[in-house]
């Protein structure tokens, strides 16, 4: 099995755990407690700066994610401008023969 049938596997699993799922809410509790002692703990106990620091986190990874949004989205101009280029070549080709 290839890493991508691997991959859509497991994406079909969770799809259908997650449609078995009555309460989202409490099937996540813990890993939200968990993550939300974490940062409390970073904070040495103060409640506010743990908050800035959970905050700050997903400003992270939402500055992740628009960083790879604008790269996805440059790398496919490129390859398109480099197809369209491709493509005048060919007809040119064509012409001249």
């Amino acid at each position: 099995m290839t890493e991508s049938e691997r991959k859509l596997r497991s994406q079909i699993a969770a799809h259908e755990s997650w449609a078995q799922t009555p309460n989202r809410t409490a099937r996540t509790a813990n890993a939200r407690a968990g993550l939300d002692a974490k940062f409390l703990a970073q904070a040495d106990g103060d409640p506010i700066a743990a908050e800035h620091l959970r905050k700050a986190h997903y400003q992270r990874l939402a500055l992740k994610s628009a960083i790879s949004r604008r790269k996805s989205r440059e790398l496919t101009e490129t390859a398109e401008a480099a197809e369209a280029e491709l493509d005048e070549l060919g007809e040119a080709a064509n012409d001249a023969a």
